[in-house]
């Protein structure tokens, strides 16, 4: 990309490496010097320069950095090739992109490839259109018909914008309903509306409640969003087990052996370190019996409101097989401008008075900073998940 000089590369064995600067900000060329113990294994003498062009160089990258608009126009075409509609793609891609532009990359493209297979296997339902009503004043209701969770919450919460404005408050429920991706985006997205948005749902079981010996709950993630004068958002994002479910996947995927010791549990209920016993098993809350607590109150705050089925009634987001997952989604908005029209500037009278105090930090800025610099320097993909990805590109189904 623009940042991409010169190249000097050490080695001492033989191994492939390849860029594909076609995908890149700002394709051009680079000079890679080569220095080895051996410069005939690589057909090259030692220090000579090597010109890549786009496309192609004889070598091979791990990661890669590739740019917001081609990582967008990489996953409505995959999208679209799996039989969604061009405004049902969008919808859906969005919340990826900003994942990956975040640096949250487990709930990003890699998500992609385990969404695909349940398009096609017919657990999620490529052709559904989000049924939306409401019953009440001030509450919106949206059945998502076993669709992608996206398009389905975005269609609400522009329906649910102008009830808050106009009631002050607004609750929108979603059922039927699949993986919402970063709930931090959705209330992030209201409170650059200027309202303070709550943001809840429940997953498939990972958790155990508090001395249990079986999966109960889900990560439950809970999210707040509200306006903060002269900044972004003040976005509060997290899972209520001590990490993501979706950090394990991650490290299984990267071929790691070994996660830290606290994170889970095997399906005996021991300890363990190893990713693949943690997926059979359990998560562990954060906070110990107080997140399993709040995970029961999310439980039913997103799915006993909305009708949908509990954690251990859903089916897994990553099995193309089985029913789909049908878990619900709530989200509460408020205007609060009517409450306290000086409530922004509250709010950044709070933030400044905790950055006061060496070492701390306001949470959601390092994504906004993250999501900053990838607009500049691209989104890391890795390799293998880029080459899976162009090849469910051009596959037709």
């Amino acid at each position: 990309n623009k940042f991409l000089q010169n190249i000097l590369i050490v080695f001492k064995k033989p191994f492939e490496f390849r860029c594909r600067y076609d995908r890149v900000a700002q394709p051009a060329y680079a000079m890679v010097f080569f220095v080895a113990e051996d410069p005939a294994h690589y057909g090259v003498g030692t220090g000579a320069p090597q010109t890549i062009l786009p496309g192609y160089c004889p070598l091979r990258l791990e990661r890669m950095l590739i740019q917001e608009s081609a990582l967008r126009e990489l996953g409505l075409k995959i999208f679209i090739a799996a039989g969604l509609a061009d405004n049902v793609a969008r919808e859906v891609v969005d919340p990826l992109v900003r994942a990956e532009l975040d640096g949250i990359p487990s709930h990003g493209f890699s998500r992609i490839p385990f969404y695909v297979e349940q398009i096609r296997s017919g657990k999620i339902n490529s052709k559904a259109a989000p049924v939306i009503h409401q019953p009440a004043p001030s509450m919106v209701c949206v059945d998502a018909c076993h669709g992608l969770a996206f398009p389905a919450i975005a269609q609400g919460l522009r329906k649910a914008l102008p009830v808050a404005r106009n009631n002050g408050v607004a609750m929108l429920g979603v059922t039927r309903s699949h993986h919402s991706g970063c709930m931090g985006h959705w209330v992030e997205s209201m409170a650059r509306e200027g309202l303070l948005a709550l943001a809840f749902t429940n997953s498939p079981a990972a958790m155990m409640p508090w001395q249990g010996n079986k999966a109960t709950f889900g990560t439950n993630p809970i999210a707040f969003g509200c306006p903060r004068t002269g900044h972004s958002p003040l976005v509060v994002d997290l899972a209520l087990s001590k990490v993501a479910r979706g950090q394990i996947i991650s490290a299984k995927q990267k071929g790691k052996t070994f996660i830290p010791e606290g994170w889970a549990v095997d399906a005996d209920g021991k300890p363990t370190t190893d990713p693949d016993a943690a997926l059979k098993g359990a998560m562990l809350p954060m906070g110990d019996a107080k997140g399993a607590a709040l995970a029961l109150m999310v439980e039913i705050l997103a799915a006993t409101v909305n009708g949908a089925n509990y954690g251990y009634e859903a089916s897994s987001f990553f099995d193309p097989e089985g029913p789909a997952p049908g878990i619900g989604q709530t989200f509460f908005l408020l205007d609060v401008q009517r409450s306290n029209p000086s409530f922004a500037n509250r709010v950044q009278s709070l933030c400044a008075f905790i950055l006061e105090q060496p070492g701390t930090r306001i949470p959601g800025v390092r994504r906004f900073e993250t999501r900053e610099r990838s607009r500049i320097q691209g989104v890391n993909l890795p390799d293998k998940l880029y080459d899976k990805l162009c090849k469910l590109e051009n596959t037709e189904y």
